[in-house]
């Protein structure tokens, strides 16, 4: 195969309602190949027959990918024991291979050190190590597991910001796998642009100014903070709203999002934060462009999908002081600490005070140059692990 053949790569269907970064990491990969590179890369998605329709539509009207549902992706996660005993996921291999795959791009599955197909092993981040506490021992383990595996099977391992890096070395440390990091970039297609975003806003029942926190409902990603920091706001006599939304469902804790509620509710800041649930993608894009600030007080980030979309249109950011998030924005936001809702509160105050009435935000004039290389490197990597693999 030449450098210039299409490469059919296999991906694995990430659920939305259980992780929406992961669902919209694929969907933008998949429109920025097509936009810059077309018949490069030819992603072919396989999904179970269980998934949900409205998602798996969305890759399908992709130009260039190819949707397979079977019952043999309905189990989440596949079955980790099984496939370490076999070596092997039979039946997703077999049909990986009447799909006429040429690798397989695992992330949240593994299937098997056997794999007769170069892969790329993706990390998006090492929540279980840096967070151990938010996982039951069974979960930890088989998170863990499932990483050591793919790197005992000689997987090359993505990544996507030199901060994952860091902590893959520390957590990791030995690994003589190829390793690369891919800082993805966010390139929203124009429909999904064609909402107004002060009729969403009304819409929505929101002030002309509002904060715009778009996170799924996980404990780790620290909407407690916020709570406390609009209390802070209210008893100091000044009124601020934050729009969150998001999926309200966490495995682990399901009750984390009443609690949230309760916790909002008891402080009487329940009308100023404000749950919009699941919106649409185009709703999400318009509260965006239309707040006065993104913030994202997230105890762990691999490289925030929120930040890399507000950087898109350049909305000012309130960010949790994380590595990985001074590293995304180059410095350009304000920090708070992860436990400081005070600090939280002051930027939150001086945004507020400052930031002008109906600013609708449009794409940057650099971030074309951000998605050009965001897509170049993935597509290089393809070709690196493609002919790695044939030089064995």
């Amino acid at each position: 195969m030449t450098e210039q053949a299409t490469r059919r790569v296999a991906f694995t269907n990430i659920p939305g309602r259980l992780w929406a970064g992961g669902y919209n990491y694929q969907r933008n990969l998949f429109e920025v190949l097509n936009r810059y590179r077309p018949g490069a890369i030819a992603p072919v998605l396989f999904a179970g027959a269980k998934a949900d329709a409205d998602e798996i539509a969305v890759f399908a009207r992709i130009p260039g990918v190819e949707v397979v549902q079977s019952p043999v992706f309905d189990r989440a996660g596949g079955n980790l024991f099984k496939v370490l005993t076999l070596g092997l996921d039979w039946p997703a291999a077999a049909l990986f291979r009447a799909h006429r795959v040429d690798m397989v791009f695992e992330s949240a599955r593994f299937f098997g050190w056997r794999l007769p197909f170069p892969a790329i092993a993706w990390f998006p981040d090492f929540q279980h190590r840096l967070l151990p506490h938010l996982f039951s021992g069974p979960a930890y383990w088989r998170r863990d597991l499932g990483f050591r595996v793919q790197i005992a099977s000689h997987r090359h391992v993505m990544l996507s910001s030199e901060s994952a890096l860091g902590d893959l070395r520390r957590f990791y440390p030995g690994l003589t796998n190829g390793v690369s990091v891919v800082r993805f970039a966010t390139a929203p297609p124009a429909h999904l642009l064609a909402a107004d975003p002060a009729e969403v806003a009304a819409q929505y029942e929101l002030p002309q100014r509002y904060f715009y926190l778009p996170n799924q409902f996980w404990r780790h990603k620290n909407h407690q903070l916020v709570v406390d920091a609009l209390d802070l706001l209210k008893r100091d006599g000044f009124e601020a709203t934050v729009a969150a939304s998001g999926s309200r469902y966490d495995a682990r804790e399901p009750d984390y999002f009443a609690s949230v509620v309760r916790q909002a509710e008891a402080a009487g800041v329940g009308r100023n934060f404000r749950h919009l649930g699941m919106i649409p993608l185009d709703h999400v894009y318009a509260l965006l462009r239309g707040s006065i600030a993104l913030i994202n007080p997230s105890r762990c980030e691999g490289w925030s999908t929120t930040v890399e979309e507000a950087k898109s249109f350049g909305v000012p950011m309130l960010l949790s002081d994380l590595d990985v998030h001074r590293e995304q924005t180059g410095g350009t936001a304000r920090y708070f600490g992860l436990d400081d809702p005070r600090a939280l509160a002051n930027h939150m105050r001086e945004i507020a005070e400052t930031a002008p009435v109906g600013v609708v935000r449009g794409l940057q004039p650099e971030l074309e140059d951000r998605v050009r290389s965001f897509v170049d490197d993935f597509v290089r990597l393809a070709a690196d692990v493609m002919r790695a693999r044939s030089a064995r």
